[in-house]
């Protein structure tokens, strides 16, 4: 559902604001409120709220992008990023999908495009710990929604910690389906620890697994070790991907190489 109203306009400036910053590197209050054409006081406001969900970084007198490793982790920010593949790579996914099955569905944005398409499917238990996948699928009727709870990160726009990794270790589920920040022919990598723990904990509850990556994170590494390309039972791809990357990656495991059209 589109948003509507006070929320909607809130949203389009706030984005308006982000990918003006992105853009410049940073930007002055003054600035964004002769941008936006609102008063100072609710450029403030919007400042405080996009620097507390980790989107940018306020300085006195405005803000600043934040580095790449950490704004990419924001769900605001991979929202926008790479649809057309994420919604390609969903597509591809659900043919993993048979009605009666248990699926864990992480928080990333490729996991969210594939719920949108599950209540075609017909009935199935979602686990997820992604706020954004909870509020898709709450009135889904053939589908059973389980929450993961713990810690809120309002960057990640989910919920991590101890407490949700305690909650995944009790699950074992048909088909774990998530992605990650990075990945080589033979690795994947994010950039937060913290996320990895509870990644780690999504893939082995499930009997099968599938890693949806758009191509832009292909050939690159992150701060932190995931789990090798061979621990994944499918890794689903789009392209342009180098030929040597995909014939390495596809002596580890079943490797698709995904059309967006």
């Amino acid at each position: 559902m589109t948003p509507q109203g006070p929320r909607a306009n809130r949203q389009q400036r706030q984005r308006q604001i982000v990918d003006h910053v992105l853009d410049r590197g940073d930007a002055s209050a003054a600035e964004l409120s002769e941008l936006t054409g609102v008063s100072l006081m609710t450029i403030h406001r919007d400042i405080a709220e996009l620097a507390e969900r980790g989107i940018l970084r306020r300085y006195h007198g405005g803000v600043s992008a934040q580095p790449s490793t950490v704004f990419e982790s924001s769900s605001d920010y991979r929202l926008h990023a790479h649809t057309e593949a994420k919604n390609a790579l969903a597509k591809e996914a659900l043919s993993f999908v048979a009605p009666g099955m248990s699926l864990m569905l992480d928080d990333s944005t490729s996991a969210l495009a594939l719920a949108r398409l599950l209540p075609q499917v017909g009935p199935l238990t979602v686990v997820t710990n992604y706020r954004l996948i909870t509020e898709e699928l709450r009135d889904a009727e053939d589908i059973r929604l389980m929450c993961v709870g713990g810690e809120y990160s309002r960057t990640h726009d989910s919920w991590i910690g101890l407490p949700a990794l305690e909650m995944i270790a009790g699950f074992s589920v048909d088909l774990t389906v998530l992605s990650t920040s990075a990945m080589t022919a033979n690795m994947t990598y994010h950039q937060e620890q913290e996320m990895v723990a509870v990644k780690r904990g999504m893939r082995e509850a499930g009997a099968r697994s599938v890693l949806l990556m758009d191509n832009s994170k292909v050939g690159r590494s992150a701060l932190h070790r995931l789990a090798g390309v061979d621990s994944f039972d499918h890794v689903l791809l789009t392209g342009p991907v180098e030929e040597e990357l995909l014939s390495a990656m596809g002596k580890l495991t079943d490797v698709r190489l995904v059309d967006r059209a």
